[in-house]
Parts: C-alpha cells; structure tokens; sequence
C-alpha cells in the first residue's frame, strides 16, 4: 500500500479526481518512472485515471479525494505490473516439453550464446572478407558449413522454415503444378497449411492418392508439361496409424529426374543426425534426403537440429542460386546476430559433440533414473525449508519431444509432485509470476515439476521458487 495522505485532506469532502501532476509525485508513479520512465509513468496514470472515470461513473458519489486516489492507485499498480509480466524474458521450463514452441522452441548452446554476444553485438564480418580487405558474401560460412554437414553441393539460409518453403516454391513452382500426396497437406501450426502455403507462392496443387495410402504410380500418373515440382512433406505432428502406404524419397527421386523435374521436401524439424536411439526413427536425417537424390530440402535450424530459428535450404547449387538470386531472399534473409549463433551451433556438430553441448539434444537423451536422482536431491534440498503439511511424491511420468517432432514418442521421466493446502492452479500462478519465472504444470490435481527441462544451474533458483511459492501468503 502506497502513502496517500497528501490526498486525505477534507476527509468529508465529495469525490474530486486527484490531478496527474499530483499523481505521478506519489510513490507509486516514481516508481514507474524509475522503472520505465517517465513517458510510461504519464501514459500509465492518464489510462488509470480515466479507467476511474469510466468504472466509477453514477456509483461514487459516496467516495473522498483519498478514497478516489486509492482506486486509481491500485488500478495504475495492476497496470504496472501487467507490463512487467510482458515481453520477452528468461523462465526456468519445468513442463518437461523440450522443444516448447511458446517458450522459444530450443534453448540455445552457450557458445552460440555467447558467439551472439562476442563475435555480432558489435562491428563484425558479416560481409567484410579480411583475406582481401572487401566486401564478402553474407553467410558464407555458415552456408558453407550446413552444406557440408547435410552432404548438399549449396545452401541458402531464412528467418524460418515456412519461409524457406515459401521461397523454394516461389521460386521453383510459380505458375506450375506441384504434385504431392493427400496424405501431407497439413497444418503445421500457427494456421501454416501446406495448401494456403501453395497458393500465396503462386504454385497450383496437384493431389494425388488417398490420405492413408499413396503409390509411386500416383505420382507418375499425375505428372504432365505444367509439373514443376515433386513435394514431399515432413507430417510434423501429425501422424497416420494403422494401414498406410507412400514411396521412399529414392523411389520419387528416380522418378522426377526421369522427367527432368525438380524433388522438393520439406523436411520441417531438421534433424542432422541420427535420433532413432530416441525412438524418433521417423525424423528424416537431412543428408539422407540428400543421399537418396532430392534436389533440395528446407528445414528448420531450431527444433531438432537445437539452434536458432532460421530456415535452411540445401541442395542441388543451380536450384539454390536461383532462391538466392530471387528479390524475396533479401527480404528473408537472417541477421548477424542469428548467422554467429548458427556458425556456433554447426561447428559443435562438426566436432560430432552435439549431444554433448546441444542442450535440445542432451535433454531429449537423458535417462529417467539420473531424472528421479536429480528429483531426489531438489526434494531434500527444500523439505526443511517449507512446513510439514507439504508432501513432494516423485512419480513415473512421460516428457514430450515438442515443436511438432517426434509426436508419437513418449520419453519416460519421473515428476515431483506437489501436494499442499494451496490450490494447484493458484500455486502455478505464484510460480509463473515470479521475477524469474518457473512454468510447470498440473496433473491430476497437484502441480508438477518434470526436471528434464530444468538446467542444472537452474536447480538452485528452482528450489527457492518452489520454498516461496509454498510459504506465500
């Protein structure tokens, strides 16, 4: 509660709004200002106070200078304090979800971090060639060192998968028929649906086979002078049970160059080594593609792969120079603070030591016992710190790989428990609105807590927001 005696005087006296001036002397509103400046502070105490005009009109005759005061006070603290819940800022993920789509899909390796910070929050080379002292090519680089690493002859680099899609078809496909089964034309997310994605590219659909089942011979049949393209589609996270049937890349492959047409897939969550020991045998390794003979593929540089958002193109060099050379590259193309970031992130793949330091990759490998021996030593850690009537049980439990890969694979976990006097979702508010967040979630009734997603140095700042969440109020 902010001091409000400078509005107390005339205790009888009828409602009279306090002026903005007046306002922004009060502890509060300096406050504000110390925080967010002066501009919010204005901004903050002018919408507070006609929020007290519209909410208070014909219901508070009966108020003083003080009371009136006090209303848009705490309206203006509420305010403040939404704005301080917004925006981007750093939370400890504790739902178990490793590729968490609304909290920023992969958490990026430390020398990525750091590249950004050392080598491209200041001047930097990212078109300057110190061999020769002019200009370079942006991305070089880490053009260079995708391609090597996806086993393609060229690569182009975008702000995201579905712009990288996007481009290829543009590019490839305007004006042409682009053959592709029924069984992938799916909504990835975000309302990004493959047939809308064809449309605005100025490619025309051609579907072929059934949702469950299609035949090389479907494709073959379908194929005519306007076909530009052959597509293939990574399902994401959707998948077909049961009864279903579609070619090997090789096998359309074969067929597309038969008739001197490009194959296109849109590989989607990019893994660049093989996952299968994690059951996600169904992510398509990207030099695989590359080995079976399609000409170019798009896939994402988080997710799997465990980097930044941006969108890859590799393959064959005349089909990629062509994206390249098109006017919407430069309008998709990445910044240097996501090309160091991307450079960082593919030297470790180059030095085979991603699940070592990729922290997507070491989440989704860890085993569910070193999961239960890590819950063990957070439980004891705060069990003396909160009273007697909260119980911690440790349960087996099921982490998700997220971001729409791997959507039949269940990784085995064991959650933390929480039981108490609190309700769940009011214990879950606390948690979330901490100045360091903690997002965790409820099953069966009791908040849980899934360690798979918690960084190691995160165990501390863990604990005590656990120990205040469950003492407050």
């Amino acid at each position: 509660m902010y001091p409000l005696g400078k509005f107390m005087s005339g205790a009888g006296q009828k409602s009279a709004i306090p002026s903005i001036d007046e306002l922004l002397n009060d502890g509060l509103f300096r406050t504000i200002e110390e925080a967010a400046g002066r501009r919010a502070a204005l901004r903050i105490a002018r919408a507070s106070v006609e929020e007290y005009r519209n909410g208070a009109a014909g219901r508070s005759n009966g108020l003083t200078r003080g009371e009136a005061a006090a209303a848009i006070i705490e309206a203006a603290a509420g305010r403040f304090r939404l704005e301080q819940l917004s925006g981007v800022r750093r939370v400890i993920n504790a739902t178990g979800v490793v590729i968490h789509t609304n909290l920023g899909r992969s958490p990026l390796p430390a020398e990525a971090a750091n590249a950004v910070i050392e080598h491209a929050s200041r001047y930097c080379t990212l078109e300057y060639d110190r061999t020769t002292g002019s200009r370079g090519r942006r991305g070089a680089r880490a053009e260079a060192l995708i391609s090597e690493l996806a086993g393609a002859e060229s690569a182009a680099i975008v702000n995201n998968c579905a712009a990288a899609a996007f481009l290829v078809l543009r590019v490839l496909a305007k004006g042409k028929e682009v053959i592709i089964s029924r069984g992938e034309l799916v909504e990835i997310g975000g309302d990004f649906r493959i047939p809308d994605v064809l449309a605005e590219s100025g490619a025309e659909l051609r579907e072929v086979g059934t949702t469950n089942r299609t035949k090389l011979s479907d494709y073959a049949r379908a194929i005519n002078e306007r076909t530009g393209l052959i597509l293939r589609v990574h399902p994401s996270n959707f998948r077909i049970v049961g009864f279903h049937e579609s070619p090997s890349a090789a096998a359309l492959a074969e067929l597309a160059h038969s008739h001197s047409i490009p194959f296109f897939e849109d590989a989607g969550s990019g893994a660049l080594t093989s996952l299968s020991h994690l059951g996600l045998a169904d992510e398509q390794v990207i030099s695989e593609s590359i080995e079976a003979g399609v000409d170019i593929v798009s896939f994402s540089g988080d997710k799997l792969l465990g980097g930044v958002q941006a969108g890859f193109i590799v393959g064959r060099t005349e089909l990629v120079d062509r994206v390249r050379r098109h006017q919407l590259y430069r309008a998709l193309r990445v910044d240097k603070l996501t090309y160091a970031a991307i450079e960082a992130t593919l030297d470790i793949y180059r030095r085979d030591r991603q699940f070592e330091e990729i922290p997507t990759l070491m989440m989704l490998s860890a085993a569910a016992e070193d999961i239960r021996a890590r819950a063990v030593d957070l439980i004891g850690e705060i069990r003396g710190r909160v009273s007697g009537n909260v119980t911690f049980d440790i349960l087996s439990g099921e982490s998700a790989v997220g971001g729409g890969a791997g959507a039949a694979v269940a990784l085995p976990t064991f959650l933390i428990a929480i039981g108490c006097a609190t309700e769940p979702d009011v214990l879950e508010k606390r948690l979330r609105e901490r100045e360091l967040p903690v997002i965790a979630r409820i099953l069966d009734g009791r908040v849980v807590i899934d360690l798979r997603t918690v960084f190691a140095d995160e165990t501390g700042p863990l604990a005590d927001a656990l120990v205040n969440a469950l003492t407050d109020g």
